[in-house]
């Protein structure tokens, strides 16, 4: 997995960004942070696992809420600056009870809200 590691350009913090997509619906459910334990710990138990830039520390997602991610494909972009997870998402993906964390559409320059807390 080291190998993996090394082809990845992390941010002068250590830090690459996920986003993260429902494997089957290709939905964007969320974009989080990654550093090199997070995606070694993810790849090892498939569960995906974030780094909090909040709290200084490694994240095991749904540890907590139950909301769990087990990942599906792990890839990397072209530039190998970004990474995309797709998952199986277990209820919501966002911390606002939903199930995506894009639901704010702005249209005419206004905000919209395109679903509700589950």
């Amino acid at each position: 997995m080291k190998n993996i590691i090394s082809k990845l350009k992390f941010n002068e913090s250590g830090l690459i960004p996920a986003i993260v997509q429902q494997f089957d619906s290709k939905e964007v459910l969320m974009m989080a942070w990654m550093n090199e334990e997070a995606i070694l710990k993810t790849l090892d138990t498939k569960k995906v696992h974030y780094f909090s830039r909040s709290r200084q520390k490694i994240w095991l997602k749904g540890e907590t809420s139950g909301h769990t991610q087990k990942l599906i494909e792990f890839r990397f972009d072209c530039d190998q600056d970004c990474v995309l997870l797709l998952v199986d998402q277990t209820g919501p993906a966002c911390h606002t009870n939903r199930q995506s964390c894009f639901y704010n559409l702005v249209k005419d320059n206004q905000i919209i809200i395109l679903d509700t807390v589950n």
